[in-house]
């Protein structure tokens, strides 16, 4: 008998990544999504795109990498989304997000709240919560799935597209929260938190009974609480070219772990080592070597 598939979704903004060098796919849900199908399960973005050259484009590229376009819907009042993307010496990007655009304005349906009902996992941030219409979707999108599915929030702090009611609501719908070492500070002074990092970790778990919390720091490593656990990696040797997208690989494999029951060291060892490849290479969704996907040593 087969190995069973798991059905995960990315919700939330599909554009166009605008950099120096050209235009590249990306968004955080279907850099979520792309990289949890290569990791085994089978990701779907929950998006939208303009009815233009863009979105056509978006859609091609999409079937070129076998990645379902059905819950991407055509919007024909707003442009395809894109973001203007500049990388410092470091590889780490500075953006420019243009607004309003198509994934402003996702939209509601009986067949997405279907879809909802039948989806193992969810990954969703702030940044596509911008706009009040896609801010509903999401929010009846995680209402809608099983008791028992994993409700990931990548809070992805962008701009000034975030509010505290955003993150406060979106803590209270997930179970799994990811935040980087540049986040945690904002989050602390929304909700009053102090201590060590991982007080102030646990001070999140507590409030907002969540299963678990994943603190990245980028070449330092990253951190796993949940509430009985913690697991903390040292960063891995490898020069960071492009940052873009490493974290949405991060919770893609974090997504994988946990929805296959591994213990927090194996799931943060192998989300450290798929994130620390992606900063290597000049794409936010390169295709992952072997070893890579097994979680054998690379370096």
């Amino acid at each position: 008998m087969g190995k069973e598939i798991r059905h995960v979704a990315g919700i939330g903004e599909l554009l166009w990544d605008m950099f120096p060098t050209g235009a590249r796919l990306g968004g955080a849900p279907l850099n979520f999504c792309y990289h949890c199908s290569q990791l085994g399960a089978q990701g779907v973005p929950v998006s939208a795109v303009g009815q233009d050259a863009l979105g056509d484009e978006i859609l091609d590229v999409l079937g070129s990498k076998n990645i379902s376009d059905e819950y991407v819907i055509g919007v024909g009042d707003f442009p395809t989304g894109t973001v203007d993307v500049q990388l410092d010496e470091n590889g780490k990007p500075i953006y420019e997000i243009k607004q309003p655009v198509a994934w402003d304005f996702i939209s509601q349906s009986l067949k997405l709240n279907e879809f909802a009902n039948n989806t193992d996992a969810v990954c969703f941030g702030s940044l596509a919560q911008r706009n009040e219409v896609s801010r509903a979707s999401i929010k009846t999108f995680l209402r809608e799935m099983k008791p028992d599915a994993l409700k990931i929030y990548d809070i992805n702090l962008r701009q000034d597209f975030y509010s505290e009611a955003i993150v406060r609501e979106s803590l209270e719908l997930c179970n799994v929260f990811k935040l980087s070492d540049e986040e945690l500070p904002v989050a602390a002074d929304m909700f009053s938190l102090s201590g060590t990092i991982e007080d102030q970790l646990r001070a999140l778990i507590a409030r907002f009974d969540l299963r678990m919390i994943a603190y990245t720091r980028g070449p330092a490593g990253s951190l796993l609480v949940a509430p009985n656990e913690v697991s903390d990696q040292p960063g891995l040797p490898g020069k960071a070219i492009n940052s873009v997208g490493a974290g949405d690989s991060f919770s893609a494999a974090l997504c994988i772990g946990m929805l296959e029951g591994k213990g927090i060291e194996e799931i943060n060892e192998h989300a450290l080592q798929v994130s620390t490849f992606v900063c290597m290479q000049d794409s936010a969704t390169p295709e992952l070597p072997e070893d890579v996907i097994k979680g054998v040593n690379y370096a």
